[in-house]
């Protein structure tokens, strides 16, 4: 039986942390738009860290609003498509639709919803935000293709 000492440790655990980097780089290969869905993310936790949990959605998509002009991300905001009578809350940079929520929990009508809005506009991403929780988790949803032979 061998005993590692804490010299073998270290070495064991940059091994670790080598293979962790050489799996998050082949995992990055395949996320839609990594670097601006990070920003939004922080824009995200940072308006919710300001406003806590419990204001109204208009006042967290203003604040998002001025977070983006800030930092020059282009968007639109309250965008209607076409004849449906829908409305997105944002479209960042035509790439990602930013749905916003403020309600207990998120329902499977939430994600129909958005997914219904990733149809609509060919977008391949939508992030879907619930304000009204403890604690922010926004959620990747990807456009789901249809295909009719």
């Amino acid at each position: 039986m061998q005993i590692a000492t804490n010299k073998d440790l270290g070495t064991n655990i940059r091994i670790m942390r080598m293979k962790q980097i050489t799996t998050n780089n082949k995992i990055n290969e395949k996320v839609l738009y990594p670097e601006l869905s990070y920003v939004i993310t922080g824009i995200l936790f940072s308006v919710h860290n300001e406003l806590g949990q419990y204001a109204r959605e208009k006042q967290y998509g203003d604040l998002i609003e001025k977070k983006f002009d800030e930092i020059k991300i282009p968007y639109k905001r309250e965008l209607a498509i076409s004849n449906t009578g829908n409305i997105l809350d944002f479209i960042v940079e035509d790439e990602i639709i930013l749905e916003l929520k403020n309600t207990r929990i998120l329902t499977k009508e939430h994600y129909r919803q958005i997914q219904n809005y990733l149809q609509q506009t060919q977008v391949k991403l939508g992030l879907l935000v619930n304000f009204r929780s403890k604690y922010l988790k926004p959620i990747r949803i990807i456009r789901i293709d249809s295909y009719n032979s």
